[in-house]
């Protein structure tokens, strides 16, 4: 910080000697002390979590501390400058910990400068100033051994007296998590960004190219919208009646900033031309247009929102009075609609500067004016030569009707070249009768009003219409406004095409990115890079070809696929491959001299100049040739994998095709129960059979779990089991028939038997869980529960935190719990093996019985008579 700053900086207050900075104790009571945890998809791709995903909480927390600092009595009152000068030494204060520079905010006059985009004759003059005498703020200069200052202390007034006077319970008592997040948020949304030695660096924020005049005005506007937007991205807006002139959306941002509805409307403007705010509406089932709403881009874009529903922006120039380039707060647009988070002063901002120079920075707001006069563009006359013509371009004159035959719209046929007063006749020395040209123009009208499409007519063959505007697409907006003004030069079918290699390069860098949403940053850098290197749109002959083969294209310096011209895309750096294919030449050609030096001593500087070319081209041709080599071998690599998936392509056909005729075959099959045609084999209602059949045997065995003798008594319980289920079964039936519809049951036999099993299903899978528990709690009576029970008792009551009261109601308590517990686990344990034996038995039972021995079988074959065929059978 300079010297003349710092002392304009210093404060004669005798508060400053009185003010305690302390707060009593590390932290307050019922101070929150930790910060909301933001959810994994909250995060960045190199794992730090995005500034703009605040939670729900945490958003209204730091909106109701913006809010209580905004609204305080010594900051109410002073412009938009101050008030965000404010919020940024909020923002950067040290949080309490019982320390000597607590709430203090250590700062550069420069550095707050960057921070509000002005300079430090504004900060001087304008915020530090008024600040010092509303008693906002209080500063004190930090000087080094010699005498010379090193910084600026500031404290925020409003702040220490809420630590003060209000406890943990006010609103600016954040936490230093908290305040953390708030600086965070400002340094996405309008840090200058920097480059620490030791750190990783921090980029510049979304309106960090927005200084000069109004800035601070725009970037406290968009700390507030942020702040009032919910995770839809949608900015919540103000209710009430409003003005139909200025919109809903005016007077919410009237509100924000506490100005009036036109300076609300014109800020929205700038926002929405800066790119970080778009106008949308609401969609109804009629398809007509719905209530206006207004979409906050970098909240939207952090989750992940759709940005299809919202309009393209639109210029705003003419919404505009004429006020002052230096009103704050009712400004003019000064930024150019262009990629969120480009560096640089606008042409608007220069222009404006221009226009009034010696009007101050820090205007204050003045009254609205009506609009007195119409703004009128005046009629381009020619140069009053009769036939005369200007094509789009202006670069020579063109004959008369040149490209008529070109389908307008109503704007651009408005704005076509020639005369008014031609349009009752011809030209002079012209024939009073039309050319075939307009001939061909009503035909084509014609063919449009019958069939709703161009015909070709006469020879000629259907044009597409030309676009003036950059396409409705938001991200080619952002993308191709570098080169709108060459958009214009272009015909229908070129803007289609440069549309289509816009949305294929676009497509191809979202692959190479690791951030989404950063293809559209990058190729509007890139043809702000070229534009550069031409010297201007005014430079650039062919508009088509330029954009199409060195505007949109990437240039690779090196091997890495993600060079272009030097830079990394993914990173924006240095492309460190392009440093070393330089070193590495280097390298080569110093190696190249030092062995002709060694080899040849005696020639001199131009022979040695000759050979060391010389060398340096073959070993270039021979590294041609390698590379040669290995495209080749790239091809056949890259054709041996698109046959080998060919051929899995082909297989998979092959399998899913297989499948579909053996799952045909399976549905044509006949059920195996009841004989029902194409049923795939068994039919609903069989399969609902089988299983009320497999779920009456295990109901049946589970209740004859606790029986004695599992070999003597399981069938007679499985006996009387089946007779109960067969009972509901029957019941449940006898309930469907009833409430059911005769008529119904006759037009579909085959669904109501379904529906009959399926009833029967359910009753049984009903008592299933009563037979069950019934089980356990006849199990859990048996003598080797009981067993177990008792060894849980003894051992939970002879534990070492029981020993010296085993007959205590806390030794009992724990020790019967573990009694219950382990006789449950008995119960389960007696249940699964007792179903395990008698499955096997049921097994057994169904298994083929085992043929006779031979041994066994021959006394009863011997013992049988031959009869005569069978004796000449044998003798034979």
């Amino acid at each position: 910080m300079s010297a003349v700053a710092a002392s304009a900086a210093v404060l004669d207050h005798p508060l400053w000697d009185d003010v305690d900075n302390s707060v009593d104790g590390v932290r307050l009571p019922g101070q929150r002390a930790a910060l909301r945890s933001v959810p994994a998809s909250g995060q960045t791709d190199d794992g730090s979590e995005n500034p703009l995903r605040l939670g729900r909480r945490m958003r209204l927390r730091l909106l109701a501390a913006v809010q209580a600092l905004l609204a305080d009595p010594s900051i109410a009152g002073l412009k938009d400058a101050p008030r965000l000068a404010a919020v940024v030494l909020y923002a950067k204060s040290r949080a309490p910990k019982g320390r000597d520079n607590d709430l203090l905010t250590s700062i550069w006059v420069a550095e707050l400068g960057r921070w509000m985009g002005v300079g430090e004759s504004t900060v001087d003059r304008n915020v530090l100033a008024p600040m010092r005498q509303s008693d906002a703020l209080h500063t004190k200069v930090v000087r080094d051994g010699k005498g010379h200052p090193t910084g600026l202390e500031c404290l925020v007034m409003p702040l220490w007296n809420a630590y003060h006077g209000g406890g943990a319970g006010h609103p600016l008592a954040l936490t230093a998590a908290e305040l953390a997040t708030l600086l965070r948020l400002c340094e996405a949304l309008f840090g200058h960004g920097w480059a620490p030695e030791d750190k990783a660096p921090t980029p510049p924020g979304l309106l960090a190219a927005r200084k000069g005049r109004g800035a601070a005005t725009d970037r406290l506007a968009l700390l507030l919208m942020v702040l009032n937007t919910g995770s839809s991205g949608w900015l919540q807006l103000r209710g009430g009646s409003v003005k139909k002139r200025e919109g809903r959306g005016a007077a919410t941002m009237a509100r924000l900033l506490g100005c009036s509805p036109a300076g609300g409307r014109k800020v929205l403007a700038r926002l929405t031309e800066a790119g970080v705010a778009a106008r949308g509406r609401k969609g109804t089932g009629t398809g007509m247009d719905g209530k206006g709403r207004i979409m906050v881009l970098p909240v939207a874009r952090a989750y992940g929102r759709d940005l299809t529903v919202v309009e393209a922006p639109q210029s705003s120039g003419t919404a505009f009075s004429a006020r002052p380039a230096g009103a704050d707060g009712d400004l003019a647009p000064a930024v150019e609609s262009g990629a969120l988070g480009t560096s640089g002063e606008s042409e608007a901002e220069t222009a404006s500067e221009a226009e009034n120079p010696a009007r101050p920075a820090g205007a204050e707001l003045h009254t609205v004016h009506a609009q007195v006069v119409t703004p009128v563009v005046p009629q381009q006359l020619d140069c009053g030569f009769s036939g005369e013509g200007r094509g789009a371009e202006g670069r020579r004159p063109e004959r008369v009707c040149v490209r008529e035959d070109q389908a307008v719209d109503g704007e651009t046929a408005a704005a076509g070249t020639g005369s008014p007063m031609a349009e009752g006749g011809p030209l002079r020395g012209e024939k009073p009768k039309e050319s075939p040209v307009d001939e061909r123009v009503e035909k084509r009208a014609a063919g449009v009003g019958a069939g709703g499409r161009p015909k070709a007519v006469g020879g000629g063959k259907a044009q597409q219409q030309k676009r003036v505007d950059l396409p409705a697409d938001l991200g080619l907006r952002v993308a191709l406004g570098p080169v709108s003004w060459l958009w214009k030069q272009l015909s229908g079918w070129q803007q289609g095409k440069v549309e289509e290699a816009a949305k294929a390069e676009l497509t191809r860098l979202e692959g190479l990115l690791a951030m989404p949403g950063d293809a559209l940053r990058l190729l509007a850098d890139r043809l702000t890079d070229r534009l550069e290197e031409t010297g201007g749109e005014a430079l650039v002959d062919k508009p088509f070809g330029w954009l199409i083969r060195r505007g949109l294209v990437q240039r690779q310096c090196c091997t890495d696929w993600r060079c272009d011209d030097g830079t990394r895309l993914d990173t924006g750096g240095e492309c460190e491959n392009c440093g070393n294919v330089v070193h590495i030449r280097r390298a080569r050609r110093a190696k190249a001299a030092a062995q002709i030096e060694r080899e040849l001593p005696h020639l001199g500087d131009d022979e040695r100049r000759r050979v060391l070319e010389e060398r340096l081209r073959e070993q270039a041709a021979i590294e041609a040739e390698g590379q040669v080599w290995r495209r080749e071998q790239a091809r056949a690599e890259k054709a041996r994998r698109e046959e080998a998936r060919a051929a899995d392509q082909e297989r998979a056909e092959r399998e899913r095709a297989a499948a579909a005729a053996a799952d045909a075959v399976r549905q044509a099959l006949a059920c195996e129960d009841c004989g029902q045609q194409q049923a795939g084999g068994l039919c609903e209602a069989c399969g609902y059979r089988r299983r009320t059949e497999a779920l009456i045997v295990e109901a049946g065995m589970v209740a004859a779990t606790w029986s004695a003798d599992l070999a003597d008594q399981a069938d007679a319980v499985a006996a009387d089991v089946r007779a109960s289920l067969t009972a509901d079964i029957e019941r449940a039936r006898r309930a469907f028939l009833v409430s059911a519809p005769p008529d119904e049951l006759d037009a579909d036999p085959i669904g109501a038997a379904a529906v009959l099993t399926f009833g029967g299903l359910r009753a049984v899978e009903a008592a299933l869980p009563e037979f069950r528990s019934s089980a356990l709690g006849r199990l859990a009576r048996t003598e080797e529960a009981d067993a177990e029970a008792r060894r849980a008792y003894k051992t939970e009551q002879g534990r070492r935190w029981f020993r010296h009261n085993p007959k205590g109601a806390d030794a009992v308590a724990a020790a019967t719990k573990a009694a219950d517990t382990a006789r449950e686990r008995a119960a389960e344990y007696l249940l699964a093996t007792r179903l395990k034996q008698l499955r096997e038995q049921a097994a057994a039972r169904t298994e083929q019985p085992a043929a006779e021995p031979w041994t066994d079988r021959l006394p009863e074959l011997a013992s049988r008579p031959l009869t005569a065929g069978m004796s000449g059978a044998v003798i034979a």
